[in-house]
């Protein structure tokens, strides 16, 4: 009989221990303020325990793999959609230049040849103004559109020649486009595309435009 009553004893005794090492437990994740033993001895203040429901679901472990996995799976897809946007616009400026090479270089030969033995900037500066495309739709490359409107009233051709600048305002690259047969009032917007690299930065000039 007196081991039965040692057995109960020790089992008393065990139940605080677990009852401490379990509320160590509960402080270690934030659930509680403070734990102490049943000596009388105190380490923090009161104890606060949290909903049942949020104390479950801290121990279960259940949660922060969800929240792991799912944290993976967001970073993976912002990844593939990056990959995706990038690879759609090299695309989409690989066919925008191809679609208009074949009648660039023909404007190109053009207008260049118009242009031989034209003293000064021409007699059509007025009537072309050109702005730059930006480089996301154009896969990096510096492209500038070129609008030419024919303000007389009878038809006209146009040449027109851009140079394209470093920072020291040396021409490092010249290109050309133009108009052909340009009804009155009617506009065409070519666009002129630079072969260089895309570092130095180059600024594109209007440097000529001549109506003939």
């Amino acid at each position: 009989m007196p081991s039965h009553r040692r057995i109960r004893s020790r089992g008393a005794q065990a139940r605080p221990l677990t009852l401490l090492a379990l509320t160590c437990s509960l402080l270690a994740t934030g659930a509680l303020t403070g734990c102490s033993d049943d000596s009388g001895g105190s380490s923090a203040s009161t104890a606060t325990v949290a909903p049942s429901a949020r104390v479950s679901a801290s121990f279960s472990g259940e949660l922060p793999s969800a929240i792991a996995s799912s944290a993976a799976s967001k970073i993976a897809s912002a990844r593939a959609s990056a990959s995706a946007a990038v690879s759609s616009v090299s695309a989409r400026a690989s066919e925008f230049e191809a679609s208009v090479s074949a009648e660039f270089e023909r404007r190109s030969t053009a207008a260049k040849k118009a242009l031989q033995g034209v003293e000064g900037q021409g007699n059509a500066m007025s009537e072309v103004t050109m702005s730059g495309l930006a480089r996301a739709d154009t896969g990096g490359v510096l492209a500038v559109l070129v609008r030419i409107t024919n303000s007389t009233d009878s038809k006209a051709s146009y040449a027109v020649r851009i140079d394209f600048e470093d920072a020291q305002h040396k021409v490092v690259e010249t290109r050309y486009t133009g108009a052909e047969d340009l009804a009155p009032g009617k506009r065409e917007q070519p666009i002129v595309f630079s072969h260089e690299p895309a570092e130095p930065r180059l600024t594109p000039r209007l440097a000529q435009a001549q109506r003939y």
